[in-house]
Formats: structure tokens, sequence, C-alpha cells
């Protein structure tokens, strides 16, 4: 007789009996459209999600259950869950807010209706972070249905950290006692493959300005004024362009663009398949991918104000303005980087046109210490529900704010970071989707590595 596979474990066994329900929740999740601008999606959607995340946490037997209005304008949802006596406290954070869906009509299902296809879950917010907090109430769940969660655990779901504004972060820093915690598991980033248990040790930060030139009072036809009319938006586009080496590579003045990585490596035809580089289509920068993605500066233009080309008119422009993001590695402060990119930006418009910058948000770079404790608990958990895979070490080029203020609140506490944005996510883009597989992992990984916190811990 052929061997048989193993049984799986009670607590995967639970995890597997309750992915009905967490794709039932997702989908109720995903129907809010939380986009945290008023002027994309009413407010009263993410006040309804809001609301939502609450009422879950409260069933799960969550105390202090409270809708944390943010100095920002936006809410977070707060609870506690008492463990065992002396047990060691452990913060769960994702965001409920997302971001907006782009053209609806390129997307093969609606945006904001979880539809499945394919074996994954389609669905702006999937895995960008509603499916996060789906994660963590599975894990949970399969906990208490198994003995009883054996750690404190406090949640967090934020409402505005697509925006970048800022909300939860001051609100923490006002009330400094209320998110300690021993460690911190934040289930916002991914694995670096479906399949592939990651952790993400590092995190670039961000600035975001917006640039404007002005050259004339008011548009001129090109016939009569153009060829001596300063045009304000070919003097954008000289600004932007010097931005970029030939090869791509970020230029900002006087900011470090040479930093080298040291991890998992990312093969560059995987990154192709991954990005989804068009046949013929060279990559940007110098150096492996990760050095380009991980550890140094990238810069992106985000949007343009101009005329659109159907119904443009034969006009100079008088004006133009343009959203300039850029990612900040591990080492380099956000703050200075702000400063020299407004400076260069100004320094590069020509012709003596005025420009006027504003800065539009900003976040510090993030380093966790993978020698603690809770990373090698971590690493056991995912060994297990991962079989056949060791724990690989990451970095991201996204952005998550609160982590710095966690680390400068809280320095003694431990921060992982985990979560369902892997390649095949698409996060941020049309078709966004999440693989109920990866959730049913990751929920296993992260109840799992509640038990061998709280025994390494000796609660």
């Amino acid at each position: 007789m052929p061997p048989r596979s193993p049984q799986p474990s009670p607590l995967a066994a639970t995890v597997a009996d309750l992915m009905p329900r967490a794709r039932t929740e997702l989908a109720e999740l995903v129907a809010f459209r939380s986009v945290a601008d008023a002027t994309q999606s009413p407010k009263s959607e993410c006040e309804a999600a809001a609301a939502w995340v609450a009422a879950a946490l409260r069933t799960e037997g969550f105390q202090d259950v409270a809708v944390l209005d943010t100095p920002d304008g936006t809410q977070s949802v707060y609870g506690l869950l008492p463990g065992p006596e002396g047990a060691p406290t452990v913060l769960l954070y994702a965001h409920y807010d997302v971001q907006p869906p782009g053209d609806e009509s390129a997307w093969q299902s609606p945006p904001f209706e979880l539809t499945e296809r394919g074996g994954r879950w389609y669905g702006r917010g999937a895995a960008d972070c509603k499916g996060g907090l789906i994660m963590h109430l599975t894990a949970l769940r399969a906990l208490k249905e198994n003995g009883g969660v054996p750690v404190t655990v406090k949640v967090i779901a934020e409402g505005s950290e697509e925006q970048g504004t800022g909300g939860l972060e001051r609100y923490a820093e006002a009330h400094p006692g209320l998110l300690t915690a021993d460690t911190v598991v934040i289930g916002d980033t991914g694995n670096f493959r479906a399949g592939l248990p990651t952790v993400t040790a590092v995190l670039r930060g961000m600035t975001a300005l917006t640039v404007r030139v002005d050259t004339l009072e008011g548009n001129l036809h090109s016939g009569q004024f153009g060829g001596a009319a300063p045009d304000a938006l070919a003097a954008l586009i000289r600004v932007l362009d010097s931005l970029r080496a030939e090869d791509g590579s970020t230029t900002v003045d006087g900011l470090a663009a040479d930093g080298g990585w040291d991890g998992l490596e990312y093969p560059e035809d995987a990154f192709r398949a991954d990005a989804r580089v068009l046949d013929g289509v060279e990559l940007t920068g110098s150096g492996s991918v990760a050095d380009r993605i991980w550890a140094r500066p990238a810069v992106t233009v985000l949007g343009i104000d101009c005329p659109p080309v159907v119904g443009a008119t034969p006009s100079v422009q008088a004006s133009a303005r343009a959203a300039v993001s850029l990612r900040v590695p591990p080492g380099a402060d956000a703050t200075e980087a702000t400063k020299l990119l407004a400076a260069h930006l100004e320094a590069h418009v020509p012709w003596g046109a005025r420009v006027t910058v504003e800065q539009c948000g900003q976040a510090q770079p993030f380093r966790a210490d993978t020698t603690s404790p809770a990373y090698a608990a971590m690493a056991e958990a995912m060994r297990a529900a991962y079989p056949g895979e060791e724990m690989q070490i990451a970095g991201q080029g996204g952005s998550i704010p609160l982590c710095n203020t966690l680390a400068a609140l809280y320095p003694e506490a431990e921060i992982l970071l985990i979560g369902l944005s892997e390649p095949a996510a698409q996060i941020h883009a049309v078709n966004e989707s999440v693989s109920p597989e990866e959730l049913r992992r990751l929920s296993l990984a992260e109840a799992l590595f509640l038990v061998n916190y709280a025994a390494a811990r000796g609660a």
C-alpha cells in the first residue's frame, strides 16, 4: 500500500474549515468603497467599513473596541483581547482603506465585488489589505477552537494608510499607551512569491510633492506666439526628465543612489514577468534588481495636469502641474530627501519659469531586527505552514509609515511584516486579487507564531 499522506494538525484543519467564512467576510469587506479621499469616494463608505471591523472584533470577544477619530479626519479601529496572566502582548495591524480602483472598465469583474476566477479572489483590497484583516481574524478563531489564544492580542485597523496622511501615526503619538506591545505583526506586505514564506525586513520611505510651473498669464495661440512664448508644459517636461539619468536611474541632486542589497536576490527574468514588462523594453537603472527596488531611491511621476489629447487646442500652455513621489531607501532620511527633491525641482526649471513646490506626504524608511526571538518563532511557524520551505527575508519598495512610529514609541518591541501581497496579487493595479491558498497558509502561520511566541516567552 502507498504511504498515507500525513494528517493535518488540528490547528491546520480548523483553519481549512474556516476558509468559507473567510471568503464570505472578505466579500463583505471588499464591498465597501473605502477610499480615504472624499473627492473619490463618499466618507460614509469608510465609516461603514470601520463599523464592520468594530462589529467583527466585538463578535470575537474583544474588549475596549473603539472607532478612533484620527487627526486626518479618518477612523481607525482598536480592540483588546486579553490573554492568560503573564502572557506577552502582540499587536496585529491591517488597514481597511484601499487604493482607488482606477479605470473600472479595465477590471474583468467589478472591483468592489469579490469574484473567484482561476483559483484567485479578485477585488480591490482583497490582498491590500482587507485580506490582512481576515488573516488575523482567521488565525485567532482557529486558536480559540484549539485551546484558546495564548497571548494578549491588540488589533488596530487603520483607515488612511493608502493616502499617507498620517492620522494613525499622530493619534498613536498622542496616546502612547494604546498600542504598546511586545511584538507587532504588520499584515500588509507579502511573500516574495506565492508559496515561498517571506518576512519583509526593509521598507523604503517616501516623499510626495506637487510641482507647478507657470510661464504666462494665460494660454496663447501656438501659431501666433509659439516659438518664443515659454511653454509651461514643455518646461515641466524638462524638469521631470532631469530626475532620471540616461539609463533611467534616479538622479536627485545630492541624494545618494548607489546602495546595495545583501540578501534574497530578485532574478531579472522573474521581475520582468512579475512587472509584466513588454518584450524588448529594457529595465531602468543599474545594479541588481534587488538593489534598485529595495536599496536605492526611485522617483515616479504619478500624474500630470495638462490638456488631454482629445479636445486639445493649438495653444502654448501657461501652467502645468505634476505629482512626483520619491521612494527613500533605508539609511537615508526622508525629511532630507524631501528638501533635496524640492531643491532639485526648483533648480532645474528652465527659462526662468516660476515654480511652486508643495509637499503632500512623507514617511521614513524602516529596517527590522531579524535576529530577535519573534523572528525565530515566525520561522518555525512558516516552516510548518509551508512544508519543505524555509522562511525568506526580503525587502519591499513600498512604505508603511506606522512602522517607524511604533519603532520610535516602543523601541523594545519586535516588528514583523507579513501579508498577502505577493506579486501575482497586482496590488494598486486593476484586477487586484488574493490567493486563497496564501490566505489559508498565512492564517495558519500566524496562529502557529502566536503559539510559538507565547512558549518562547514562557507564557
